[in-house]
Parts: C-alpha cells; sequence; structure tokens
C-alpha cells in the first residue's frame, strides 16, 4: 500500500510579483518627494543677510526685509568694510550698506548663485518702492565659465555614486580589515585627484588651491564609501543597499547644492549637512571660494563619516573572526601516555 506524497510547496512566484508590484511604485513616490518636494518649496529660511550704515538709515531697511516673516536673519554691521568682511567669511550670504548714493547690495555668487539672484529681485523691490536704485557689488564672485554654479552642482551625483561603487567594491570582492581600508583610502585619493583635474583645470569652475580640491573631493568620496563598506562590514550585503538608500534619497536632494540649505524647508538643510554631499559641496565651495571660511563644520562632518566608516569596516572583520573562532569544534587532547 503505497503511502500517499506531500503536498508540493505553493510557489513563490506570486508572492513576488505583489511585491515588485507594490514596492516599485513605492519606492518611485519616496524619490519623487525626496527630490521634488525641496524643490518646489525652495525659499529664504532665517537666510544671514547683513545690514550696515548709520543706525537712523538702517532701520527702515530692516522693517521692510522683516517683512517676510522668517525669511531674513539680520546681521548689523557699522560700516561697508565690516559687512564685506562678513560675506567673505561666509557669516552672511549678502548685505545691504546704506549710503548717502543710496542702497547698495553686497553679494557673493560663488556662495549660491540662486541667493544672489534672490536677494538682488528683493532689494531692488523695496528700493524702487523708494524711488531709488540699488547698486549691485558681487565680492565672491562664481567663475565666469560656471556663473550659475551648475557645474559645482553636478558634481554632487557622481562623488556619491563613485563613493558608493568603491564600498561596494571592496564589499563584493571579499576585501577585510586594513585591506579594505587601504582599497578604500587609495580609490578615494585617486578620485579626488581625478575630480580635481576635470573639474579645476580642464572645466575651469573651481578657483582655489588645486591640492586642498582634490582633498574635498577625496574625502567626501571617502566618507561615503566608508560608510557603505562599513554598514556592509557589520549587517551584510543588505548594509550596501541601506546607505546607498541614505545616501540618493536623502543626502543628494537635501544638499543644498542648487540653492542653499537655508533655503530649503525645515528640516531638510540640516540633514543635508549632516551628511556626505550636503558636507561635502558646503566645504568645496569654502575651500575653492573663500580661502577656507566656514569650512572647519563640514571637514569634520565628513571625518566622522570617513572615520566611523573605517571603524566599522575594521570592527566587521575583528567580529567575523570572533565567531569563526568560536564556530571550530575544539580539538582533542591527547591522552598522555601511561607508565
Amino acid at each position: 500500500m503505497s503511502t500517499p506524497s506531500a503536498a508540493p510547496p505553493r510557489p513563490a512566484a506570486p508572492r513576488r510579483l505583489i511585491a515588485v508590484v507594490v514596492l516599485v511604485p513605492v519606492l518611485a513616490a519616496l524619490a519623487l518627494w525626496a527630490f521634488a518636494w525641496p524643490a518646489a518649496r525652495t525659499a529664504p529660511r532665517d537666510l544671514p543677510l547683513g545690514v550696515a550704515g548709520p543706525a537712523a538709515a538702517t532701520t527702515q531697511v530692516e522693517r521692510q526685509l522683516t517683512r517676510h516673516e522668517g525669511a531674513f536673519e539680520i546681521h548689523r554691521y557699522a560700516d561697508e568694510a565690516a559687512a564685506r568682511e562678513a560675506v567673505e567669511d561666509r557669516t552672511v550670504y549678502g548685505a545691504v550698506v546704506v549710503t548717502r548714493q543710496g542702497p547698495e547690495l553686497l553679494t557673493a555668487s560663488a556662495a549660491s548663485p540662486a541667493v544672489a539672484q534672490l536677494l538682488q529681485q528683493a532689494v531692488a523691490q523695496h528700493a524702487a518702492a523708494q524711488g531709488a536704485e540699488v547698486r549691485t557689488v558681487d565680492v565672491v564672485p562664481a567663475p565666469a565659465s560656471d556663473p550659475r554654479g551648475a557645474a559645482l552642482t553636478a558634481s554632487v551625483l557622481p562623488l556619491a555614486l563613485a563613493g558608493m561603487a568603491a564600498g561596494a567594491a571592496v564589499t563584493l570582492l571579499g576585501l577585510r580589515g586594513v585591506r579594505a581600508v587601504s582599497a578604500l583610502a587609495g580609490a578615494a585619493a585617486l578620485i579626488g585627484v581625478t575630480a580635481a583635474a576635470l573639474a579645476h583645470s580642464w572645466l575651469g569652475v573651481l578657483a582655489g588651491d588645486w591640492w586642498a580640491e582634490a582633498g574635498v573631493f577625496a574625502l567626501t568620496t571617502l566618507a561615503v564609501s566608508a560608510a557603505v563598506a562599513g554598514l556592509a562590514a557589520l549587517l551584510g550585503p543588505a548594509g550596501v543597499g541601506i546607505m546607498a538608500a541614505v545616501v540618493m534619497l536623502v543626502g543628494n536632494p537635501f544638499s543644498g547644492a542648487a540653492s542653499a540649505p537655508r533655503m530649503l524647508p525645515e528640516p531638510v538643510g540640516v540633514i543635508g549637512q549632516w551628511l556626505p554631499p550636503g558636507a561635502g559641496t558646503t566645504l568645496l565651495r569654502s575651500v575653492s571660494f573663500f580661502d577656507g571660511a566656514a569650512a572647519t563644520g563640514p571637514a569634520l562632518t565628513l571625518t566622522w563619516w570617513a572615520a566611523l566608516g573605517l571603524g566599522a569596516v575594521l570592527l566587521g572583520n575583528a567580529l567575523k573572526k570572533t565567531r569563526t573562532t568560536g564556530a571550530e569544534p575544539a580539538t582533542e587532547r591527547e591522552p598522555a601516555p601511561v607508565g
């Protein structure tokens, strides 16, 4: 008498089909939200703006600017020299100087062409209401080869992709420990030199110290690649996907590269500066156009990402060695000879 055979397992194909049908629209919606929402809500939010001149003359200017509730964070300066220095130090994005000849607007298109244009429109509108004309002085201009900052903005995505590729390659090739750290550092250094050669020497869209710019490119790449490889060392291959999603869906659209962090909805601008793409963009602007002014914050952010990522790579390797050693069966001792 034959025994009944076990029922065959149900195929997993329908479940996979349902997962794909549901997951793809969710990911598309998330990507659209991450990229389109900040762009659609771009507006000044506590944007640092200086006002210089005699107190009696600047009071009216401040009153007009504060009508835009929450748009500007007013910094007061005694004269044009102090306001110009504040722009060059990246303390403010621009300054309105009240002179006997009329209002003068100091801008820094190298910090953000979008912000410089916005300030020109806002100040000109108020001056026109008073029957005056505004003279605009670009204190730190963007390079003539990239007046709108398009090339610098476009460099954010390639650096992120290069970092993710380096981190994924180290993981897929099975490099661990010191070898993985050496591979990540070497790849970042080569990417930094290559990027500086393209952006500075060939395209001419950067104007700072060549080696400092190469260092920024390298550090930004290392921050991403180390984070990818480090998370993968702790969580397995899933870590590559998680970190890639963070960099692509949060880091890039929240970086403020196309405008400025203070032009993004809160807390998007702040979050973007905590991630490598935003910190890297801010640091590159400081090094290339402002002689390193306000570079400490983003440099520390990138350094922490790189250090934590490389530390995770070494920790993951140590944990794997511990698990492997613990899993090996203990060898029995040979009995001592009798007599």
